[in-house]
């Protein structure tokens, strides 16, 4: 019964300090600072006919804004492609010229 008891003493002290923890997990993440728009208009990075960000001053900044933002557009032209029945080149390359206009 001591094992018991003591096993939900536990689960009560982990259940109510996740939310704490979490947000000190939260806090210990990098926050980008820079914004696409930012990044482009310094020439940090800038748009390629494949559909995603190349970095052209390799920044810490701007590598993870890159990454960041080429894991989306790679996950959104995804969905389209299965969407629409083609490609995922076939999508990149047509966002790839309309981003590169």
């Amino acid at each position: 019964m001591k094992t018991l008891r003591h096993n939900k003493d536990r689960r009560k002290i982990v259940t109510r300090s996740l939310p704490a923890l979490l947000m000190l997990a939260m806090l210990g993440q990098p926050v980008l600072a820079l914004t696409l728009d930012q990044a482009r208009s310094q020439n940090l990075v800038k748009e390629t006919a494949s559909g995603y960000l190349v970095v052209v001053k390799p920044t810490a900044e701007a590598k993870a804004l890159a990454k960041k933002v080429n894991a989306g557009r790679k996950a959104e032209y995804q969905k389209i492609a299965n969407k629409r029945g083609t490609s995922l080149s076939a999508v990149e390359q047509l966002a790839g010229k309309r981003l590169t206009k």
